[in-house]
């Protein structure tokens, strides 16, 4: 990913340039001292991602994010702690970060913005398969991106025990984790593969292959027993290679 750093401090800058170089997916493109810099530099040139500090004399990094469009993902950084929820008005926006920057989240943050463009990448209708990574097609292929408060979580599908029906909302669980999605569970179907996953009941989709046992009317997964409803029992029982 290429990218511009917009601090007016230069330690900040010389920071944030530290932090990039020791991500090779990263290429540092221009370091730049305030919005109108910025204005002028993204004018001329196209970037991926932009490291932008909030708070700037004359022409600020509010007043630059309202002229960006939506292909240009912004990791925003600032003392101001207060900003956060607003940040959100902005699509663009991929993390927000507090100074003083720590390695650890910054890591994060590009993480974040890394998953955002396999996204993109996949969502665009345009988009030349042959201009994606062998790598990230894979991890497409293998894998779901859940939104929540717009954070991307890759989750691996060998790794999703079950999902759980709950209202708008679905629970997707792991071997270690809840995730609470709003989503339907017709739309999770249609992401799952088949015939990994299969659907045994209106408010339940399992991992064909995480089931330890099965008794009556009921699977057992990890410790939760799911029912089967009375129409999907056979089609679960056609899919046993029972001795």
């Amino acid at each position: 990913m290429t990218c511009i750093i917009v601090d007016d401090e230069l330690a900040s800058r010389v920071v944030l340039e530290k932090f990039c170089q020791d991500q090779p997916q990263i290429e540092v493109k221009a370091m730049l001292e305030n919005g109108i810099q910025a204005l002028k530099y993204l004018n001329d040139n196209k970037v991926d991602l932009i490291f932008l500090d909030l708070h700037m004399d004359m022409f600020s990094g509010v007043d630059l994010l309202k002229t960006l469009d939506n292909t240009q993902k912004v990791i925003l950084f600032t003392s101001d702690k207060d900003f956060a929820s607003k940040s959100y008005e902005y699509e663009n926006i991929v993390d927000y970060l507090v100074k003083p920057l720590t390695k650890e989240r910054f890591e994060k943050a590009v993480e974040r913005a890394r998953k955002q463009f396999i996204l993109d990448e996949m969502e665009s209708p345009s988009q030349d398969s042959s201009t994606t990574s062998t790598d990230s097609m894979e991890q497409v292929r293998n894998s779901l991106y859940i939104n929540i408060d717009r954070r991307l979580i890759n989750l691996q599908f060998k790794e999703i025990e079950y999902v759980e029906a709950e209202g708008d909302y679905v629970n997707v669980y792991t071997t270690t984790e809840r995730y609470h999605v709003h989503t339907s569970l017709k739309k999770i179907a249609a992401r799952l593969p088949e015939p990994t996953f299969m659907q045994i009941h209106r408010s339940y989709i399992i991992n064909f292959n995480k089931i330890i046992d099965i008794q009556d009317n009921s699977v057992l997964i990890g410790k939760k027993v799911i029912p089967i409803s009375r129409s999907n029992r056979p089609a679960l029982m056609q899919r046993i290679n029972l001795l």
